[in-house]
């Protein structure tokens, strides 16, 4: 099997024995958007069809966002497009998106994992999330269960935030749109901030 085999929280849940709840644990940690990248993502939107397919999403929306919030901790941790990783024979593939701890060995290895995103594919955020969550465990498998593990599932309009912590996963009962683009880049900046905070700065290689 492999992350994608996965087809819902319940179906992930039921073979990991993980607790499903619902909270609003997401808070939004204020940072400047900078003007460069508005007008940046604008142009994507208003003067492509940034919706058309999955690669033009990932490409013109959800890699833009993310990238200038990593910008903030990239002397902490690294990101990564398509990385492979695996616990074990069933929890394992390739994540849409991964931040992870820095590898002493350079930029070239994976980490520990810290955050994971998976684009919906086909807005199937219900599938999304049982992707997210298999990824999610494989994470706290890896982390030997020493600190929450973040996801989000998003299909570039939509932002849902999720987190696995002692067996037990919470879903934020509040989504974030790119209508809004304040306050979702003040919820994702709070989800990096959580997941790189007792990290230390390492340089970059």
């Amino acid at each position: 099997m492999s992350f994608s085999d996965y087809k819902s929280l319940a179906q992930v849940q039921e073979e990991y024995q993980i607790k499903y709840q619902e909270d609003n644990f997401v808070s939004e940690l204020w940072m400047d958007v900078p003007a460069l990248f508005l007008e940046e993502f604008n142009f994507n939107l208003t003067c492509m069809d940034a919706f058309s397919s999955e690669a033009a999403r990932c490409e013109l929306v959800i890699f833009p966002i993310l990238r200038e919030i990593y910008k903030r901790y990239c002397d902490k941790a690294a990101f990564w497009v398509q990385k492979p990783f695996a616990y074990d024979a069933k929890l394992n593939g390739t994540p849409d998106y991964v931040l992870s701890q820095k590898s002493e060995l350079g930029k070239t290895i994976l980490g520990l994992p810290l955050l994971l995103l998976v684009e919906a594919k086909r807005n199937d955020f219900e599938q999304g999330w049982g992707q997210c969550l298999a990824e999610l465990v494989a994470a706290d498998y890896l982390n030997q269960h020493k600190r929450p593990m973040y996801g989000i599932v998003t299909d570039g309009k939509l932002w849902e935030f999720g987190r696995l912590q002692h067996q037990i996963f919470t879903k934020d009962t509040a989504s974030y749109t790119i209508t809004n683009l304040d306050k979702l880049f003040f919820a994702l900046n709070y989800l990096f901030d959580q997941a790189t905070h007792d990290l230390e700065m390492v340089a970059a290689s």
